[in-house]
């Protein structure tokens, strides 16, 4: 009995260096600003809130204190889309613009949908570009692709082969949160400069799809 006690005891002890051994699971990859930021614009899925122009250049002259509108209307794992509208006036509505967001194999993308009031495509559609930097969780931009400057310029918009898109999200929870929209050039290309900025302390009512849809 004494000997095979102590076998099975030798057996038990020379198993624990073994064990000890065991390879752990890795652990889950640390969320880069991009996954953050892509995290946050999808908490607002579903949700409309109210905006403004803010940038003053005089391109944007006949914007200027119009009501405006994001809806955060179409969300999966790796696209959100967020139609824009713009008030003409106290009852119609400009409803040509969807912006999307996607993720992409090495960041994230942001592309322009436009659209006119009978569901058809515009000439100039599909423009944007990818992020070239992490950015942060509250904001990316967007650098113009190749894809875009050469619509730009088949269509006479030259002054737009240097722009540079970007998009903003508060934390949710910040006493001032907003959900801000940028273009600008540079002061070399125009010096151009258009920003929207939104409310996200409080939601609307969900607006009417944008056309075509």
């Amino acid at each position: 009995m004494t000997k095979i006690f102590l076998t099975f005891s030798t057996l038990l002890l020379l198993s624990l260096p073994l064990a000890a051994c065991d390879p752990s699971p890795d652990p889950a990859p640390e969320a880069s600003e991009q996954d953050l930021f892509f995290e946050r614009l999808g908490l607002l899925c579903g949700k409309a809130y109210a905006g403004l122009l803010v940038s003053d250049q005089e391109a944007d002259a006949e914007m200027v204190g119009k009501p405006m509108v994001m809806h955060v209307a179409s969300c999966d794992l790796n696209e959100i889309q967020i139609p824009f509208h713009i008030a003409e006036d106290s009852e119609t509505w400009d409803r040509s613009r969807t912006w999307i967001i996607s993720r992409t194999a090495d960041g994230l993308r942001l592309k322009h949908r436009h659209r006119h009031e009978d569901g058809s495509l515009d000439d100039v559609t599909n423009y944007g570009g990818d992020t070239a930097a992490d950015g942060t969780a509250g904001r990316q931009e967007f650098p113009v692709d190749a894809e875009s400057i050469a619509s730009f310029k088949t269509n006479g918009l030259d002054q737009s082969v240097t722009n540079i898109w970007a998009v903003e999200v508060s934390q949710p929870g910040q006493g001032k949160a907003q959900f801000a929209y940028e273009l600008r050039r540079p002061e070399s290309a125009g010096g151009r400069y258009f920003r929207v900025e939104f409310d996200l302390s409080k939601s609307i009512a969900v607006p009417p799809p944008p056309w075509g849809e």
